[in-house]
């Protein structure tokens, strides 16, 4: 954030009571968030079924054990190369399979095992579902099964999808009409969008509503970023922006919690809505940040704001505007006078980001490391409920081991050092899913342990790496930087739920191909220079040296004076109307 208006904090407070509620109850939100975004565990559930008869059944064979209902058979059933076979009241016989049926030619006495010919139909008389469990999904409601099964894998990535839309939408829309007003509707739009998918009447018009609730809960989560970091000063902004990921972690659990409660997926859905309403029902109260008023011009708009936090926070003499206004005005004589023009910086493009060697191994390390913490995060986390034992608890406990894990990338990235602190998780992440490979499946307790670990590992490495990448660039692509990171971030969000459904190949293939992305970022780590205690750079020549025998003073030393003009004046070139740390949040995608 520019330095004329860090000053502000310096006069209100960086976390003061009033910073605190706002703070709290627009993180209260990210909580909605986490619920939809993995909603889709329960949801789309696919239970055991097999084709239904036509006719009524009056008698079920299922190996060496008889029964007049098919559903006392689901305890005994193991493995989806078992049928069932059963009589009907006409004496027909038939063998029911998963995505087919057989009529018997025969039927002179029921037996499990037949050799005599056999006529075999398809399933046009729909399943029979398995209830023990859950009473209806989304599978059960539009039979999503056989040849309309790759339906039901769809929806975890089409949600995902609208993820990357929302996210690009919201954050630039943000920017020039307000945060503020962008919280009021996406947050409406959770709510209502929420409420609207458990009436949906097939299944095309649930894809779509989920993809509308998908753009407006990534919309949310970018804004709220942007949002805390406007109204948190520098010494608390690291924790503060990191722990809205710990709420996002808690719609998680409450995901959990709310599945094992309700088995229904329609009013399983409206429960997980109802969590938005609270805040609807406030949000209108929020204020505007002052910085996004004070950089349209605002001036006062943003002074009673300000007003109120240092009403709130008991501070005698609040900051002016006009002291504010002055600085910006000093900076702007002290650059000109040095024979520069604002009119003259350069316009960036992704391109810059490959500006010689080490700036591109730089980038592809980069991206590489927001793809595998993105992929590595939902694949532990869609993965837990077929872990064995309780499916609940296991992702209860995958969201719980979130928030300790934020805990540790913050204090680690401020005593170890950035890289230091990326490095040794993703390589144990890699190493325990290596670990989880060698756990015999009947060990449902140790493979709970070890995928948590992994969670945990994942966690920090995803923490982290978003203030990472802001660091390593200069101030002339940082937003460019942290912004395609964003989408690599997405891209692996896209990508993980088909990775875990590749247990259908080998049961431990998904763990697999995020131990070789997790070692293979952790290696390329190592070549990425160290940030801490670094100041920030502010070209790419400067940026290419960082890590360097050359650059190996600027730890030592204070960033020079026009190198933090210029930063501000580069930000005001940029299209958004916030600054560039603002801008690094509202591009920076969580699990997300």
């Amino acid at each position: 954030m520019a330095a004329r208006w860090e000053r502000l904090f310096d006069s209100v407070g960086h976390f003061g009571r009033f910073q605190a509620c706002i703070y709290f109850a627009s993180v209260f939100q990210a909580i909605s968030c986490g619920i939809h975004y993995l909603a889709s565990v329960f949801m789309a559930v696919t239970p055991k079924f097999v084709c239904s008869v036509p006719g009524n059944v009056t008698s079920i064979l299922f190996n060496n054990s008889s029964s007049s209902r098919i559903e006392d058979i689901w305890t005994l059933w193991t493995s989806t190369k078992n049928y069932i076979v059963v009589q009907l009241e006409n004496g027909e016989i038939w063998e029911l399979d998963q995505c087919s049926r057989s009529k018997r030619e025969s039927n002179l006495y029921l037996a499990y095992e037949y050799s005599g010919n056999k006529s075999v139909f398809s399933c046009s008389d729909g399943y029979v579902y398995d209830q023990t469990k859950w009473k209806s999904t989304i599978v059960t409601e539009w039979d999503l099964v056989c040849h309309r099964e790759w339906l039901a894998k769809l929806t975890q990535p089409t949600f995902m999808l609208g993820v990357l839309f929302g996210a690009v939408i919201f954050g630039d829309i943000a920017d020039r009409v307000g945060r503020r007003y962008i919280m009021w509707f996406t947050s409406t739009g959770q709510f209502l969008f929420g409420i609207a998918v458990a009436f949906t009447f097939d299944y095309y018009s649930f894809v779509i509503i989920r993809f509308l609730l998908a753009m407006v809960s990534s919309g949310y989560l970018v804004v709220v970023f942007v949002y805390v970091t406007e109204y948190v000063g520098v010494k608390a902004r690291t924790w503060a922006s990191m722990h809205v990921h710990a709420f996002f972690a808690v719609g998680i659990m409450a995901v959990a919690l709310v599945g094992f409660l309700v088995r229904t997926w329609w009013i399983y859905q409206i429960f997980l809505s109802v969590t938005t309403l609270p805040f609807v029902l406030c949000c209108w109260l929020l204020p505007e940040t002052p910085f996004w008023l004070l950089s349209e011009g605002r001036y006062e708009e943003a002074q009673k704001v300000i007003n109120i936090m240092a009403r709130w926070n008991k501070v005698s003499t609040p900051c002016k505007i006009s002291e504010l206004c002055s600085v910006q005005q000093d900076d702007l004589v002290c650059y000109r006078a040095g024979g520069n023009d604002i009119s003259t910086v350069k316009k960036h493009s992704i391109l810059d980001l490959f500006y010689n060697w080490h700036i591109a191994r730089r980038t592809i390390t980069v991206w590489l490391i927001w793809f595998t913490g993105s992929l590595g995060y939902y694949v532990f986390s869609l993965s837990s409920v077929n872990l064995g034992g309780n499916e609940y608890l296991n992702l209860f406990l995958i969201g719980a081991v979130e928030l300790p894990a934020y805990v540790v990338a913050c204090i680690g990235m401020d005593k170890l050092g950035r890289r230091n602190t990326l490095t040794p998780f993703l390589i144990s992440s890699a190493v325990i899913c290596a670990l989880i490979m060698l756990i015999p499946q009947d060990f449902s307790i140790l493979s709970v342990l070890a995928n948590m670990a992994g969670k945990f590992a994942i966690g920090v490495a995803f923490g982290l790496i978003y203030l990472y990448t802001a660091e390593l660039y200069p101030t002339v692509v940082r937003s460019l930087a942290v912004g395609s990171g964003s989408m690599m971030c997405r891209v692996g969000s896209i990508v993980a739920p088909f990775c875990v459904y590749l247990t259908s190949v080998w049961i431990f293939m998904p763990q697999l191909l995020v131990g070789i992305m997790a070692f293979l970022s952790g290696m390329l780590t190592l070549m990425l220079p160290e940030t801490l205690g670094k100041p920030l750079t502010n070209t790419l020549a400067e940026a290419a040296e960082l890590g360097t025998n050359k650059n190996s003073c600027l730890g030592k030393s204070p960033p020079a004076q026009s190198g933090a003009v210029l930063e501000k004046l580069d930000t005001h070139s940029q299209e958004s109307h916030g600054t560039d740390g603002i801008q690094q949040h509202q591009d920076c995608c969580h699990q997300f």
